[in-house]
């Protein structure tokens, strides 16, 4: 029984080896192959005397047919099959049994040929779809391993957690951002490091619900250490549940120059200010001494007041004040250094543009391309540029047409900027840059500090006459050697500081050849 059904299985093989190989070429060839045999058959169904029919042999060329050609096309070869077997066959053809055998006869080579056409087509739909599985399982394979490498490579730390906060997977960086060995991260929960992003995932948290946003948390490593983290995350689902994946990035150092430049700009401006102070404090100082002074002189008139405590007293006070106010404030941290403007300006766009858009105020900027480094603070040009935008958001409060043009263009050895606004313009020009006037909604010290920021790097800010809204230049000198601009912004400081009006000061510095 075994040995009969091993042969069963080997004539399958030999028959299954032959009709690949007829099947094996081009479409021409097998449809060369199919004709060869259609007109052996024939010949032999006419060559052969006798009642055997041999029209059962055309189902092989159909079978080679049904591989290369179309439906119709198929069809068309069973009509030509069924008219050779009906031909050359022995038997007689009346119209009762006739019809009938031919009817059957087309029917099975055509069902042969459709047998076979579908049976390709399905296996070459069926390699298709195996060719495009593999070639997404090897793009699948790729895009893992590159992302696998761009995670385990990256200067940030990396992780996944679960909905309890526990770490599934960590990067190489989150290990040294939190100090623990390596390998160790996986298994511990995230409240050890980052207690606010469990709450992200809690499960009060609305199901279903995704996050994709950043934020700004304390974090603390396994040493103790506090560190300011800024965390970038989205959540997503799984069938396991819940996922969150965030990267992390320690921004402690950021965050300490900010405040250092915040510092900066807060020193600079109260020295700014109390020498101001201190200036109009001299004045009234000097005119109290000047009284007390004559009085001293005219004793005669009055002895009881020359013998007086309190009339000594008060002399002692006004030269204490006056000592006071004659403190030298004009030490200066010296920030200033080369500065690309057109990159200050694209920072200053991204800063302002947000808050304009919300007050319905078009900004333009215009910059000339090819502008050369300018000399300047970079943090207190940006505060200058942020104090003119402000007074032009006040200027075209209530005003229809609300427009900002800021443009920047080079003129020999300086970089003018300019601020022209669509507001309500400037009333009285001559009272700009005074600090303590009385009309201004505040202390009226934005424009007074801006213009002594500028002036202490050899910069300018001046106020230009406009038939419609107000034009305000920020002048800066182009950046050269650098030992000669600091020389020559410390001249520009204590000419500021040593001015007996704010606006005798308002002289534009010539350019330095």
């Amino acid at each position: 029984m075994g040995k009969d059904a091993g042969a069963v299985l080997d004539e399958r093989d030999r028959q299954t080896i032959m009709l690949s190989f007829l099947l094996r070429g081009t479409r021409t060839a097998v449809l060369t192959r199919a004709a060869l045999m259609i007109a052996a058959i024939a010949v032999v169904d006419w060559r052969i005397e006798g009642n055997i029919p041999l029209g059962f042999l055309y189902l092989f060329p159909m079978l080679l047919v049904g591989s290369v050609l179309v439906r119709w096309q198929i069809a068309l070869t069973a009509v030509v099959c069924t008219v050779l077997s009906e031909s050359f066959d022995s038997f007689d053809w009346s119209l009762p049994s006739g019809i009938p055998r031919d009817i059957l006869i087309f029917a099975a080579f055509f069902c042969m040929g459709l047998f076979v056409y579908e049976v390709v087509r399905s296996r070459q739909t069926a390699l298709q779809h195996t060719h495009e599985i593999e070639r997404e399982a090897r793009a699948r394979t790729e895009a893992e391993e590159q992302l696998k490498v761009l995670v385990e490579s990256s200067p940030a730390a990396v992780f996944t957690t679960n909905a309890e906060g526990v770490v599934l997977l960590a990067n190489e960086a989150a290990h040294r951002l939190f100090v623990i060995p390596p390998g160790t991260l996986p298994g511990r929960s995230v409240r050890e490091f980052l207690p606010s992003l469990v709450n992200v995932l809690s499960p009060r948290s609305t199901p279903g619900s995704a996050y994709r946003t950043a934020m700004q948390c304390r974090g603390r490593r396994a040493n103790g250490e506090v560190f300011m983290a800024d965390i970038w995350f989205s959540t997503y689902g799984t069938t396991a549940g819940p996922r969150l994946a965030a990267m992390v990035v320690d921004g402690s150092d950021d965050l300490r120059n900010r405040e250092e430049l915040s510092l900066h700009q807060l020193l600079a401006g109260s020295r700014i200010l109390v020498g101001a102070v201190s200036h109009e404090i001299r004045n009234v100082c000097g005119a109290i001494a000047m009284a007390h002074a004559n009085l001293s002189k005219n004793a005669a008139l009055a002895p009881d007041l020359a013998a007086s405590k309190d009339f000594e007293a008060l002399g002692n006070l006004i030269l204490a004040l006056g000592k006071i106010a004659a403190i030298d404030l004009r030490q200066m941290a010296d920030q200033a250094s080369s500065v690309d403007l057109s990159s200050l300006l694209e920072e200053f766009c991204i800063i302002v543009e947000p808050a304009l858009a919300e007050q319905d105020i078009h900004l333009s900027v215009d910059v000339e391309p090819g502008l050369p480094m300018v000399w300047a603070d970079r943090q207190s040009l940006l505060q200058v540029l942020l104090n003119l935008t402000r007074n032009s958001e006040r200027a075209m409060t209530g005003e229809a047409l609300r427009r900002l043009s800021i443009t920047a263009v080079r003129d020999k050895q300086r970089v003018a900027i300019r601020f022209h606004d669509t507001g309500c313009g400037v009333a009285h020009p001559e009272r700009l840059f005074r600090p303590f006037q009385r009309e201004a909604e505040a202390t009226g010290l934005g424009l007074y500090l801006s213009r002594a920021f500028m002036r202490s790097f050899r910069g300018d800010l001046r106020h230009e006459p406009e038939p419609v809204g107000s034009t305000f230049v920020v002048d800066l000198s182009v950046a050269m050697n650098e030992g000669v601009m600091r020389r020559l912004a410390e001249d520009a400081s204590c000419a500021i500081h040593g001015t007996t009006d704010p606006d005798t000061a308002d002289r534009r510095p010539q350019p330095v050849s």
